[in-house]
């Protein structure tokens, strides 16, 4: 198996692609982050044969491009200081789309998820009062799941959403996995998670491990700071937060079916759903 994690805060005023399909086992996800670093500066991208999500994790930007469907402009978007205050503002741009984001705030930070598309769509802004936000599990492994692009978009492949965790709680739990064609309940998706903290300082734990009917073999645990990606091609991935550290991670799920809750829980660890 290929590396997995990707550490990089991002250098200010310069987009990258962190991971791109083609790595770490990853066929369809590409994810890349831009912090601009100052106000009026601006990045420019063309879809081409891809859907793009744009994720405003702090700050505001404005968006403006051409679709197949006529332009689009979304004027100073987004209502975060930080990725803790409060819920996400999106922007899903179609395939064979040039788009540009501009800083509007010199706090302006996104991230952007790209997967292969074969619709036409129109662009579309999903703002903070779209968001669908339900709590999930209970005592230690309760969270709040936040998402923002699902059926309110007629998207191809992305779904995408964040997740907030509480200090010292856990998060895909009980593990579950959605690597196999055995639908109901399960359908062969990928995942990429991306974390932050509150302090930025903070730190937690994934682990990574593969199901009797997994594509491959693995486990592995790897330490999270801020600023991580990790690309999840398969297994089970649950995922704690060190105590005191608030954790948010946004996770962009693409696969053969574009379905939200697809998956399948390691059946040893599903009793504690019967303590909620």
């Amino acid at each position: 198996m290929q590396n997995l994690v990707y550490r990089s805060a991002g250098a200010p005023g310069e987009f990258r692609w962190i991971v791109t399909r083609g790595q770490s086992g990853l066929k369809h996800i590409s994810f890349g982050r831009m912090i601009f670093g100052a106000v009026g500066k601006a990045m420019r991208l063309e879809t081409h044969s891809d859907e793009m999500v744009i994720d405003v994790l702090s700050g505001k930007v404005s968006v403006s491009g051409r679709s197949p469907a006529g332009s689009f402009s979304y004027e100073r978007i987004g209502s975060r200081d930080t990725p803790f205050d409060g819920l996400p503002t999106m922007v899903y741009v179609p395939r064979g789309s040039s788009f540009e984001v501009k800083a509007e705030s010199a706090n302006a930070d996104i991230v952007i998820a790209a997967a292969p598309s074969k619709k036409d769509s129109a662009p579309k802004l999903v703002g903070k009062d779209e968001v669908a936000v339900k709590s999930v599990g209970a005592s230690n492994w309760s969270r709040s799941v936040n998402t923002s692009i699902a059926d309110n978009v007629d998207a191809d492949m992305l779904l995408i959403g964040e997740t907030l965790n509480p200090p010292g709680n856990w998060s895909s739990a009980p593990p579950h996995k959605h690597d196999a064609k055995n639908t109901p309940p399960e359908a062969l998706m990928e995942e990429v998670y991306f974390f932050v903290f509150d302090p930025p300082q903070g730190f937690g734990l994934q682990r990574i491990y593969s199901g009797p009917d997994s594509p491959g073999q693995m486990d592995i645990a790897i330490p999270l700071e801020d600023g991580t990606t990790v690309a999840i091609p398969f297994g089970y991935h649950p995922v704690v937060a060190g105590p005191g550290y608030r954790m948010l991670y946004v996770w962009v799920l693409a696969g053969e079916t574009r379905e939200f809750g697809t998956w399948s829980d390691d059946p040893r660890h599903t009793w504690i759903k019967n303590t909620v």
